[in-house]
């Protein structure tokens, strides 16, 4: 046993190779969660959560482009273990405090790398590392996901739109609905992108997404073979890129290097991210893409206000009962603006259009617009102002822009259309929030790839679209089923992070009565569904999608979403099942607030509130009406008193909602 012992050492002091060792294990906190990292020749992986096999034996490699393959015939030089447990204080998030606990065991090998596997209660992760004086180009990442069985697995494709090669599907918008199918069924053609899941038995699952993505292009997954796996798919190195695309906005690439991309020789890569449940409710609050982020390198953050907005695009500018023609103009924003004051609400976007078109150039502003006048006016009301900002246009001139409009008291920038997630446009958002974080600007990513974690690097970077929000009812016929991709889309896209979804239609259709109407959008399911998504949806910057002149008339729904918080001291999950359901509790300051949802289905649900304590409490409530099935809008708006047994009973139609506040007496 002694020379058995001594043997190991020997090997780990003069790095042996790898091969004539034994897997290396690492289990998290709890115990239920197990990672077996095998050193053949190739580096694999395996994820055990109690008696299920979660991950099967799956290779993990990067190639680059001088021959060499880190994770190939894999040589240790030692082995690390650390425990962490610690508390992170998160300013701009669904909750304050977040505990950070995991075990993690670094693997450090000849050839001057390293992999890193950290094993938390809910899930695991792994990324490479390189410690190198010569700066490199990684010709390509193997990531994969093998799985024991043909599990059924949720995946969001590329929407095809005429994109018809893999190289085409690198330009997306990153919104769509989700498909369901078998491993073995996903379609060989078509790249998913992230975050996806997994069912590996009746009730547990796995989602699948990354963390602290910098300089690096983002990671979509495939299916190639019709076998029960996933590989890791990645965008080329731009080499030739042109100008174009919507409104001259975009940046086109036309053709690509033979590398993925260019890196520092001494650097992290993103962690590759498996989030494991055993009811789906856990994946609706995870925390994971939290945690994995680089801490935050804004110094002060005190400046960062989240907050409501008052939003013009969707609703078309359509405002009645005034003397002025509405539009782009200052008459109409004046409008917005006194609105936002009179609700309480913190800032007026305006969209596409106060720049000139075509020009893709931020200093030029459209003659009916006069910014200043808007902004001082604001000011006397307590609205601020934050404009849209087409990509190019703002990465040309990034600086000069933020400088200036920062200076004529500008607060942010919806920044839209970038549709990629190469590596060169991967690092426009970094430079993008370091930009915006050094002038003091909100930074909201439109046309965005999912958060990988950067709201916590910089908390100006308050939101990210990447989602099928309710823009798409503005042109989406009845097929497209928005009811149920709202109570899908909680358990895998906002497992990654907040999500600009834009939601508070005042039209609300029943199954049968939805239409498509551009200048005058409806949505799909009932008014109090619209409500319950200011507690369920994360989103720190929350807009208000319809015109000022139909929140007017629902004065009650608009004194509502106006109150609900964009940031938490805490949340709960309480009730979900991935495509069915959702309900959440979240509290700000003494306030709790619940909200659920469901899909096409009636249901009634009894919540646990126990998490409220002792006391006598009241609970505001907004409640699908008798009629909501037929009548979208119908609803009830009463106060009750909370259950001394904390059973509060909900029932919802199809389609439906709830949403409360509960107070204490």
């Amino acid at each position: 046993m002694i020379h058995r012992y001594l043997l190991l050492v020997l090997m780990i002091a003069f790095g042996l190779p790898a091969s004539a060792q034994q897997p290396h294990t690492l289990q998290s906190p709890d115990g239920k969660i197990k990672v077996t990292v095998d050193l053949q020749d190739i580096l694999t992986y395996s994820v055990l959560h109690e008696r299920d096999v979660v991950i099967a034996p799956s290779p993990i490699s990067m190639q680059l482009t001088n021959g060499e393959i880190l994770g190939g015939k894999p040589q240790l030089r030692n082995a690390k273990r650390n425990v962490v447990n610690q508390t992170i204080k998160a300013p701009v998030y669904k909750r304050a405090e977040i505990q950070d606990h995991y075990n993690e065991l670094v693997l450090n090998f000849k050839g001057d790398y390293s992999v890193i596997f950290r094993a938390y209660n809910d899930g695991v992760a792994y990324r490479f590392a390189t410690s190198r004086k010569k700066d490199f180009q990684v010709q390509n990442e193997e990531a994969a996901f093998n799985f024991p069985a043909d599990h059924k697995a949720i995946v969001p494709y590329v929407k095809q739109e005429r994109k018809t090669t893999i190289e085409e599907q690198f330009w997306n918008s990153f919104e769509n609905t989700y498909t369901h199918a078998p491993l073995s069924k996903l379609d060989p053609e078509r790249l998913a992108f992230l975050p996806l899941g997994v069912e590996v038995s009746p009730r547990k699952k796995v989602v699948i997404t990354e963390a602290d993505l910098e300089n690096y292009p983002g990671m979509y997954l495939i299916n190639r073979n019709g076998r029960p796996s996933l590989t890791g798919v990645f965008a080329a190195y731009p080499k030739r890129i042109e100008q174009g695309g919507h409104n001259q906005l975009q940046l086109i690439v036309r053709e690509r290097e033979n590398y993925i991309a260019k890196v520092k020789g001494t650097r992290t890569f993103p962690w590759r991210v498996m989030v494991i449940s055993a009811q789906d409710k856990e994946l609706a609050d995870s925390d994971m893409v939290y945690k994995l982020a680089s801490p935050s390198r804004v110094k002060d953050a005190s400046w960062v206000k989240p907050g409501k907005v008052a939003w013009d695009w969707w609703n078309d500018w359509n405002i009645a009962g005034v003397d002025f023609k509405s539009g782009i103009n200052n008459a109409t924003y004046k409008y917005y603006i006194d609105f936002a004051s009179q609700n309480n609400i913190q800032y007026v976007i305006l969209d596409e259009g106060w720049a000139v078109n075509l020009k893709a150039d931020l200093m030029q502003v459209v003659p009916e617009i006069n910014l200043k006048e808007l902004i001082d006016y604001g000011k006397q009301k307590n609205v601020d102002i934050i404009l849209w900002a087409g990509y190019h246009a703002f990465d040309r001139d990034m600086e000069n822009v933020a400088r200036h409009y920062a200076n004529m008291g500008v607060k942010g920038f919806k920044v839209d259309f970038m549709d990629r997630d190469d590596q060169q446009a991967v690092e426009f958002y970094q430079r993008a929030a370091q930009i915006g974080a050094k002038y003091k600007l909100l930074i909201d990513f439109h046309g965005a790839f999912k958060p990988t974690g950067l709201q916590r690097t910089y908390p100006n970077v308050i939101n990210f679209e990447g989602v099928h929000g309710l823009e798409q009812m503005k042109w989406s016929g009845p097929e497209v089923d928005q009811v149920t991709y709202d109570v899908t889309m909680p358990y895998l896209r906002m497992l990654a992070g907040p999500i600009d979804y834009t939601q508070g239609a005042m039209r609300n259709a029943s199954k049968g009565n939805y239409r498509p109407v551009n200048s005058e959008p409806m949505s799909q399911g009932t008014r109090v569904r619209q409500l319950a998504m200011y507690v369920v949806f994360e989103s720190p910057l929350n807009m208000l999608a319809d015109s000022p002149t139909n929140y007017q008339k629902e004065e009650e729904s608009t004194k509502f979403i106006a109150s609900v918080p964009e940031v938490w001291d805490n949340t709960v999950a309480l009730d979900g099942q991935l495509g069915e359901h959702i309900a959440l509790a979240r509290r700000k300051g003494n306030d709790w607030y619940v909200g659920a949802l469901t899909n096409w289905n009636a249901r009634e649900l009894e919540l646990d509130l126990s998490f409220l304590g002792d006391g006598n409490y009241k609970a505001e409530i907004f409640r699908d009406g008798i009629n909501a099935d037929r009548k979208a809008s119908d609803y009830k708006h009463e106060t009750i008193d909370v259950p001394q047994n904390r059973k509060l009973k909900i029932s919802m139609a199809p389609g439906g909602g709830y949403v409360a506040r509960i107070y204490k007496q």
